[in-house]
């Protein structure tokens, strides 16, 4: 019992030392707190069981309670009693946080932070896993088995981690095996009793001989190797060696897909993967709004530029559910505000932990206290909950600007937190020196970002390509701005990047355009209106929208006052109203348009390819799908079919061959026919006869007992089945006879109708069966079931001793027997 609990300790520590690779996907190190109390908690259940000589299923229930309080006492929902027994609102709220989890591993890149629901899914594999160790370990005394529980935890981290795993935690998880495996080890050997040397001497149990030191030197060479040689390949990068071989700073992807991915933030592009890869057109979301020309729908902001390119920042804020900014208060002159209405709904296509909305939204229904607001990045975002399915209405404010408005706007002071944190670049000089030459004799903001605006004109050699290089950092820019070909996610990059370089505050925003799916006001958006854009901060009036990318390239683009579509022809006749509508939709935006025939259109944030094909129907993979199952289900019923017929094919051919020996009588003019009976045939037909006798007891439910003799079979099956059906009594009783005469007599039974017999018995099974029966009679037959699990059984046999003899043959090599065939010699 000592013994059982060393072992227990030791499999609940190395169950927490093989968790160690958890630590390379979270920022912090909450999950292995309450990692480290489900697994003291289970081991301490599972020593109790042991205590009281429960069994092993008792310890495995014990174990999995264990595992459920602890999980009560670390996640409450706040239905619980005593504050650890779980209660019916306990389980509803391990579904929410398993739910969570889900989107969580959708939107967060590593490192994850320590969100409640990814919490919940470590800690609660910990414990499964801690579980499954401890039965392996301790209750079937198998311990090397226990390694594939523990290989599990390890392919999390090697699944989402984009970059090498690092290989510390790899050798903390394995030490932990190896104690686990040297502890049992000595366990074993404790049972035999003390050892001795050849001289007598007493040998502690620690003391390892010389095949046990061998095994332990090849164990940390294993390990060693299996470390090292990962990190000294060429081709896999990542790992240790990275600071020596200049590997490190390449900034490849640090994220789970690269672009836009940071550590520990909403990563948009892992939230979009599956949409912006997919080939197909895909409806992600509708929206209906009272506003004439509304403007992009926005879901999220990337404003923390580093070397490697923009990335997401973690957004805080405020339940949408209650009251949110007025962005009225900041209107001035040359500020126009007006109120709109939203109902947007999102399809099951896209799911994220981010909602989309117009900017600036003063009022939510239909969303709930899961869903916050962040005022600085303007984004609803959620920590439990995702957009998949969701529908929601909303307020919101729609500020429009004039030029002469955003001209007076004062910059900000240099201490001024935004413009601290939202003017921080890295140093480019490519970039300095082109943002010195277009701001030059510009006195204001919007005169600077106006004249980097135009920059991006097709006069300046500027065009639309979706088939370019995407990246977002420093080196990225200045091959876009030398190539000058790129698609939206380069536009609003390089812009937002060279007003950061001018010394004012800006950032890429992501969204909806328009489309060109509008049936009055309600526009349906699909992944060919994912869009990027720019957006500046100005003195008193906010974030203000900048879309630098061609007009023509995008499928919805909308133009303003503000930011005009540089690349559009001057109008014959000005219409200063129109001017000064920034809703508006330029005309030459639109792609199938006669001048932009010849030119690629957007077709999302970077999907890289032609316009997709439409999606094929469904329903023909549906009706492949059916007809595949209906097969493999029809697959015993045929089998018994084909039994059926070959045996009852043999059985119903002649039962005798003749042989006419002819012999002239002149007087009566007849001629006789002798008969010779074909015993090997007779004997053949009545041993299949009674094997599908035999099937059909079986396909009844009604009991075989192979020790039997025939008569003593069929007399039993009439005295319990057929007592009452005389014609079906006869059957049985022939069948019976025939096959006692084919095992047993020299001259088997000949010119009997053994089919007939057969279809007797089997119509009066049938008739005394119930519904159920007949069923499965007819389409799961269970003597075919049970001939394939025969089958297999002597497969696995035949198997398992060809393994035996394999493994006898390997001892020949083992090297205890090759050190004792030495000493003997």
């Amino acid at each position: 019992m000592i013994a059982s609990r060393n072992i227990g300790a030791v499999a609940a520590a190395a169950t927490v030392l093989a968790a160690a690779p958890l630590s390379a996907i979270f920022e912090s190190w909450t999950w292995l707190i309450e990692s480290v109390i489900a697994v003291a908690v289970v081991a301490g259940v599972a020593a109790l069981t042991r205590l009281v000589r429960a069994p092993l299923w008792g310890q495995v229930l014990g174990m999995l309670a264990g595992l459920l309080l602890a999980l009560t006492w670390l996640f409450p929902s706040g239905s619980e009693l005593l504050t650890f027994l779980p209660a019916p609102g306990t389980f509803a709220h391990f579904a929410d946080l398993l739910t969570g989890s889900v989107q969580d591993m959708r939107s967060y890149g590593v490192e994850v932070p320590d969100t409640d629901p990814l919490l919940f899914i470590a800690v609660l594999g910990v414990g499964a896993v801690a579980v499954l160790v401890d039965v392996l370990s301790v209750g079937l005394r198998r311990p090397a088995l226990a390694g594939l529980p523990m290989l599990a935890i390890y392919s999390v981290p090697v699944a989402v981690y984009v970059d090498s795993v690092p290989a510390t935690p790899f050798v903390v998880g394995a030490a932990g095996y190896l104690w686990l495996l040297v502890t049992d080890n000595v366990d074993r050997v404790r049972r035999f009793g003390r050892r001795f040397t050849g001289e007598g001497r007493d040998v502690d149990v620690w003391e390892a001989s010389p095949l046990a030191s061998a095994g332990r030197r090849l164990a940390v060479v294993g390990v060693a190797i299996a470390v090292a040689l990962p990190l000294a390949l060429p081709a896999m990068t990542g790992g240790l060696l990275d600071p020596l071989t200049g590997n490190a700073g390449t900034g490849t992807g640090t994220g789970r897909a690269g672009q836009g991915g940071s550590p520990g933030r909403i990563d948009l592009f892992a939230s979009l993967a599956g949409q912006l890869n997919q080939s197909e057109v895909a409806e992600l979301v509708k929206v209906t709004t009272s506003e004439p020309n509304p403007f992009y729908l926005r879901f999220g902001v990337a404003d923390e530029l580093r070397s490697d390119g923009f990335r997401v920042r973690s957004p805080s804020g405020r339940p949408v559910n209650r009251d949110l900014p007025d962005p009225t208060e900041r209107a001035g002159q040359g500020v126009e505000q007006a109120r709109y209405r939203a109902t947007v709904e999102v399809t099951k296509t896209l799911s994220m932990s981010l909602l989309p909305v117009y900017a600036e939204p003063v009022r939510t229904e239909d969303l709930s206290g899961n869903w916050l607001y962040d005022p600085n990045l303007q984004v609803v975002f959620s920590n439990r909950d995702n957009s998949r399915g969701k529908k929601y209405a909303f307020d919101y404010v729609r500020s429009t600007y004039t030029p002469a408005a955003l001209r007076a706007a004062r910059s900000l002071p240099a201490d001024h937190p935004v413009r601290r944190q939202m003017t921080a670049a890295p140093a480019v000089p490519e970039v300095e020196e082109l943002v010195k030459g277009l701001v030059q004799g510009k006195n204001t903001d919007y005169d600077k970002v106006l004249a980097i605006y135009q920059h991006f004109s097709a006069d300046n050699g500027f065009s639309y390509r979706l088939s370019t290089a995407s990246g977002s950092s420093g080196q990225d820019i200045v091959n876009f701005l030398t190539n000058k070909v790129g698609y939206c996610q380069q536009y609003a990059a390089a812009m937002a990047w060279l007003v950061r370089a001018a010394g004012i505050p800006a950032r890429v925003a992501f969204g909806f355009t328009n489309g060109s799916q509008q049936d009055g006001n309600t526009y349906t958006l699909t992944n060919l209106n994912l869009h990027a854009w720019t957006e500046v901060y100005f003195d008193g009036m906010g974030w203000v929208p900048f879309d630098a990318t061609p007009a023509y390239g995008v499928v919805g683009s909308t133009r303003s006052a503000w930011a005009p579509n540089t690349d559009a022809p001057a109008p014959s006749s000005p219409d200063a109203g129109s001017a000064g509508t920034p809703g508006s939709t330029d005309a030459s935006a639109d792609p199938a348009g006669p001048d932009n025939a010849d030119r690629d259109t957007d077709t999302g944030l970077s999907l890289g390819g032609d316009t997709p094909a439409e999606q094929p129907p469904v329903w023909p993979w549906w009706t492949v799908g059916v007809l595949a199952l209906l097969a493999l289900l029809a697959v015993p019923a045929l089998r018994r079919l084909a039994l059926r017929r070959r045996r009852g094919g043999r059985a119903a051919d002649a039962p005798a061959t003749a042989t006419a020996a002819a012999a002239d009588e002149p007087s009566a003019g007849t001629r006789m026919v002798v008969l010779e009976a074909d015993t090997t045939r007779a004997r053949a037909d009545a041993h299949a006869a009674w094997d599908e006798l035999m099937d059909t007891l079986v396909d009844f439910r009604v009991p075989v007992d192979r020790s039997e003799t025939p008569r003593a079979t069929a007399d039993r099956l009439v005295r319990e089945s057929l007592a009452d059906d005389s014609a079906a009594v006869g059957a049985a009783r022939l069948l019976g006879r025939a096959e006692e005469r084919a095992r047993y007599a020299r001259d088997p039974l000949t010119g009997e109708r053994l089919v007939p017999a057969l279809r007797a018995v089997r119509g009066a099974l049938s008739a005394r069966a119930d519904r159920r029966t007949r069923l499965l009679a007819a389409i799961l037959p269970p003597s075919v079931l049970l001939r394939w699990r025969l089958a297999v059984a002597d497969a696995s046999g035949r198997l398992v001793a060809l393994t035996g003899r394999a493994r006898f043959q390997l001892l020949r090599w083992n090297p205890r027997r090759l050190l004792a065939d030495r000493a003997a010699r």
